[in-house]
C-alpha cells in the first residue's frame, strides 16, 4: 500500500488528501482509502479551517466552530490521518523520510509540501511590541480579538483584501478604526484608480479613516503600541495595529532539503519539484515564476497533484486564472483576470455610479475580454469569467457589454443570436 504524506493542514494539503483517497477508493462516496495510506502533518491544533473567514469571526458573525470545515472524526473515517500540532522539522529526499519535531521519523512514497505562507511583516521599527499583530493563522485571530475588545483606536497597514475586511470586522461604537495604504490608491493589485475612490467612499461612509499613499516609518510604543508614525510626520493613533502586508511562501523544509527554491518552492506541470516523488501546491508553490497566493490556486493545484501523486493525473496544470471576491457589509467586489490591464494595447470599458457604489471595468485585449472589475453588482461574474477563460471575440458588442445591452450568459454560452 503506498504511504503519503503530506506536510500542511490547510486547504491545499487537505483538498489533495481527499482526491488521493478518492482516486485510491475509485468512488469520492464510499469511505475508507482502501489502497493509499494518507498521512496530513499540521503545526497547528485545529482541524483545517477557513482562513478567508477569519475576518467573520472577528467581526463576530461566526463563532469559532464554524470555522472548522469538518471535524477530525470525518477525515479518520475516510481514512486520512490528521496529526495537529504536529512540525516537521526536516526532509531526507534521499531516504524517503521527513522528522518530526519529537525526532521521529516517518518514511513515505510520495511527499506533497503545502507548507504555506507566513505573514510578510516589513521591517518597521516597534513591530516587536505588544499589540502588534499579523493576521494568518486561528491563534492570531483569537489573539486580535481578545485585544480588539479593549482598544479604541485600531491601525491596519495594509489596504488589500485582507487588511480592508479586518478593518471593517473591527469597526465598533467608540472605536476608531483605521487603514493605512502605501500605494496612491485602495486595492491596487485589483482595483485601479476609479474603483478604488468608489470602494474608499463607502468604506469611508462605513466608519472607516482611511490613508492612501501613506508610507510607515515607526509604530510608536514603549513596550504597549500607543500609534503609528507616518513617513510624512502625522500620527496615527492605536493600541492595536495589524500589519497586513502580503504573504511569503514557507520554503525552509524545502530549502534545507537541497530542493530549487525561489520565492516559492520551484514545481513543473505536475507540481512535482526537483526532487524525485516530492511535490508542493498552494501558497509554497512556484509556477512558471509565479506564487498565486489565492484559494482557487491552491484548490486547483491540490487536484491536479493528487492525480499525479497517486499515478490517475491526465491534465497537467497549466496555470489559474485569477479571481478574487471581497464582501464589506453592503459591498460586493469581484476581480476577474487582468483586471487592472491598462496601456494603448487594450481597450478599457467602464460604467460607475458612485451614489450607488456601482462600478464596472472590463479590459479587452486582441477582442477578448482579459480582466473584469465588478463592484456593486456582481450578477454576471460567472458568465465574464467564462469569456475570460475562453477568450471569446466579443467586438461586434462594444459598450454594450456593461451597459445590460448583450446577455452575458448567451454570450458565454454560444447561444446569443
Amino acid at each position: 500500500m503506498p504511504r503519503y504524506l503530506i506536510v500542511g493542514n490547510g486547504v491545499a494539503g487537505v483538498t489533495a488528501a481527499q482526491g488521493i483517497v478518492a482516486a485510491a477508493r475509485g468512488s469520492g462516496n464510499a469511505k475508507g482509502s482502501g489502497t493509499a495510506e494518507v498521512h496530513v502533518y499540521g503545526s497547528e491544533p485545529y482541524p483545517y479551517y477557513q482562513r478567508p473567514r477569519l475576518w467573520q469571526y472577528l467581526a463576530g458573525e461566526v463563532a469559532q466552530k464554524e470555522l472548522y470545515f469538518r471535524p477530525f472524526e470525518w477525515y479518520a473515517s475516510r481514512g486520512i490521518h490528521v496529526h495537529p500540532d504536529t512540525r516537521v522539522i526536516a526532509v531526507d529526499p534521499a531516504g524517503h523520510r521527513i522528522q518530526l519535531a519529537d525526532g521521529t521519523w516517518e518514511a513515505y512514497d510520495k511527499l506533497l509540501l503545502a507548507t504555506g505562507g507566513r505573514s510578510f511583516v516589513p521591517p518597521f521599527e516597534g513591530v516587536d511590541l505588544d499589540g502588534v499583530h499579523a493576521l494568518r493563522s486561528l491563534d492570531d485571530a483569537l489573539a486580535i480579538k481578545r485585544l480588539a475588545d479593549q482598544a479604541d483606536n485600531v491601525a491596519v497597514i495594509g489596504g488589500g483584501l485582507l487588511g480592508l475586511e479586518t478593518a471593517r470586522a473591527l469597526v465598533a461604537p467608540g472605536r476608531r478604526v483605521s487603514v493605512i495604504e502605501i500605494a496612491p490608491h485602495l486595492l491596487p493589485r485589483q482595483l485601479d484608480v476609479t474603483g478604488a475612490q468608489v470602494l474608499q467612499a463607502r468604506l469611508e461612509a462605513m466608519g472607516l479613516t482611511i490613508y492612501a499613499g501613506a508610507a510607515t516609518r515607526a509604530i510608536l510604543g514603549n513596550t504597549q503600541a500607543s500609534g503609528v508614525l507616518l513617513t510624512s510626520g502625522r500620527t496615527v493613533p492605536a493600541e492595536l495595529v495589524i500589519v497586513s502586508t502580503g504573504i511569503r511562501s514557507r520554503i525552509e523544509l524545502a530549502k534545507e532539503a537541497g530542493l530549487e527554491v525561489k520565492r516559492g518552492i520551484v514545481v513543473d506541470e505536475h507540481l512535482r519539484t526537483s526532487a524525485p516523488d516530492i511535490y508542493a501546491a498552494g501558497d509554497a508553490a512556484e509556477f512558471r515564476g509565479r506564487v498565486y497566493g489565492i484559494i482557487p490556486a491552491a484548490i486547483e493545484q491540490a487536484r491536479t497533484v493528487a492525480g499525479y501523486m497517486s499515478g490517475n493525473g491526465t491534465i497537467p496544470y497549466d496555470g489559474t486564472v485569477p479571481s478574487t471576491t471581497l464582501k464589506i457589509v453592503g459591498i460586493d467586489l469581484t476581480c476577474l483576470g487582468d483586471s487592472t490591464a491598462d496601456g494603448d494595447e487594450h481597450i478599457i470599458l467602464r460604467y460607475s455610479d458612485q451614489a450607488s457604489g456601482v462600478y464596472k471595468r472590463l479590459a479587452l485585449h486582441e477582442n477578448a475580454i482579459i480582466g473584469a472589475i465588478l463592484m456593486g453588482d456582481a450578477a454576471d461574474a460567472r458568465w465574464l469569467q467564462t469569456l475570460i477563460d475562453d477568450q471569446r471575440d466579443v467586438s461586434a458588442y462594444g459598450s454594450r457589454l456593461l451597459d445590460g445591452g448583450v446577455d452575458l450568459k448567451s454570450l458565454a454560452q454560444g447561444t446569443l443570436p
